[in-house]
Formats: C-alpha cells, structure tokens, sequence
C-alpha cells in the first residue's frame, strides 16, 4: 500500500500563506526529496491551477522543485473543473473510495499539500505522514492549517531537521500506527 504523505510551510503562529512564506534553494530541494519519495502527487483544485501556472515547462531547469513537480504525476480532485493536463487525472465522486483505491496501488507515496483537501483527508484517517515545515516568521494573516477540523488527530514524531533559513522540518504519523 501506498503511504499518502502531508506536507506544509507553516509560520510560527500556524498560518501557510505562501505569498507570506520565503522559499529559498534549501526549502525546494525539501520538496524535490519529498516528490522523489513518492510516485503521484494529488492536489485540490486550487493548488493544481497554482501548481500548474508556476511550474507547468520550469522556467528554471536548475530548480530540483520544479522539475520534478513538472515530471509527476498528478490526481486532481474537482468538483468544478471538466478536465486536467499536465500529467494529471481529474478525480470525482467520493473522495475516500478514490483515495483507498489511489493507496492501494503499488507505488511509493502519494504526496499531497494545501488546506481544504487535506483537512477532508485528515478527518477520515487517510494521512500516513504529517510533515510540517515551521518558519520563523510571525505572519498573522491567512489561512491555518486544519482550521475545523472535527476533532483532534494525535501524532508521533519520527524525525526532526534544521534549515539553514532557522526552519524546522518535523515528521509525524498518526499515533499507534
């Protein structure tokens, strides 16, 4: 089975703006790790579109982030758009079947980012990994991470790094998992 694995800029007080968030060489070459530990990435319909207009054809083939956001393989879930491209397959009906389905393919991870689809994913015990990249910025404005969630999901950390940019990179999986 297939891990589904989370991950998200943060800034100190919670917030993922990422106009708010500064990304450097450091913070992308996290992200092209994470994209190599997985064999699909799966997107709202929002951090598609985003995603796509940033990264469709990098501009700079030197980014390790965008090429390899440019290479995968894409799962977009959408009530609204009629069809995807860019290595991507749209994906309706209910959402936890097609992610079961999604998981239970051979593969590496499936790697997922943003805040309304994950908190839908969180809320029905779909997230293996949890990776929260805590910034060293107080920006009080945006949107937080799982803001209404139902109730609270515990996790156990696995593993901790430091960025040079003062940046903590923190793994987590659900408690007793």
């Amino acid at each position: 089975m297939r891990p589904l694995r989370y991950s998200i800029n943060v800034s100190i007080d919670g917030c993922c703006d990422h106009t708010a968030i500064p990304a450097d060489e450091e913070l992308h070459q996290v992200a092209a790790d994470n994209f190599a530990r997985s064999d699909a990435l799966l997107f709202g319909r929002v951090i598609y579109q985003m995603m796509e207009e940033a990264f469709r054809g990098p501009s700079d083939p030197d980014d390790p982030f965008a090429r390899a956001i440019d290479a995968a393989h894409k799962y977009v879930v959408s009530s609204t758009l009629t069809s995807v491209d860019w290595n991507a397959e749209l994906i309706r009906g209910d959402l936890r079947t097609a992610v079961e389905e999604l998981k239970a393919q051979p593969g590496t991870g499936i790697a997922t980012g943003g805040v309304t689809l994950p908190r839908a994913l969180a809320e029905m015990g779909l997230i293996d990994e949890y990776e929260f990249i805590v910034h060293p910025r107080i920006v009080g404005h945006g949107p937080s991470v799982f803001a209404g969630l139902a109730q609270a999901v515990d996790l156990e950390l696995m593993d901790r790094r430091d960025l040079r940019s003062g940046a903590v990179v923190l793994q987590y999986r659900p408690a007793g998992r």
